[in-house]
């Protein structure tokens, strides 16, 4: 049987990344999906492990040729998902995860309606706040923005994931995820 996509997602900050990580740590076939971007790699990133780094030429000629499960722009980069290297890894009978936005994640479902989606709230808007002030990463302005666009997200997930985990304490909601997943595969 080949393996299910499963989608994680939801706002700047949640703390999407350390769950997507720590299920890849502690389940057996499951792999996280590398996207490709337009934006510049950082020094800390390696090709093909963090993300696929494209020209916009590159990307847009991916985008015309149909290359990408879905593709979004964020915050000024162009952001996509594979579709050669997810087919790759579930006709390998791995469970593959996708940590993308909820405008990726509508994409993907409409044509891979079996995908598990799995929205990722913060326990409170100020949580999420000082979370993404306390990375350090962003501009007063682009914190701002992220939040706003946090308050989006939110508002369009609800009616279409089937999940949602609420990231008060990491090690219960990567446990709550653990379970879905797991109940979504024997289902499947």
């Amino acid at each position: 049987m080949a393996g299910k996509l499963i989608i994680i997602s939801g706002p700047s900050g949640v703390g999407k990344g350390t769950i997507c990580r720590e299920i890849v740590k502690r389940m057996d076939k499951v792999c996280l999906s590398v996207s490709a971007t337009t934006r510049e790699k950082t020094a800390m990133e390696t090709e093909g492990a963090d993300y696929y780094f494209l020209s916009p030429a590159e990307f847009q000629q991916g985008i015309e040729e149909g290359r990408f499960l879905e593709h979004a722009q964020v915050f000024g980069q162009w952001y996509g998902t594979l579709k050669d290297k997810v087919a790759e890894r579930l006709a390998a009978h791995m469970n593959v995860l996708l940590e993308i936005d909820v405008q990726g994640a509508k994409q993907i479902k409409t044509v891979h309606q079996d995908a598990s989606m799995i929205f990722i709230l913060p326990p409170t808007m100020d949580a999420l706040t000082q979370r993404l002030k306390g990375r350090g990463r962003d501009s007063a302005q682009s914190t701002e923005q992220r939040l706003d666009c946090a308050s989006k997200e939110i508002a369009a997930a609800q009616p279409c994931f089937e999940h949602m985990v609420i990231n008060d304490d990491l090690e219960q909601a990567v446990k709550e995820v653990i379970q879905i997943i797991q109940g979504n595969s024997q289902s499947a």
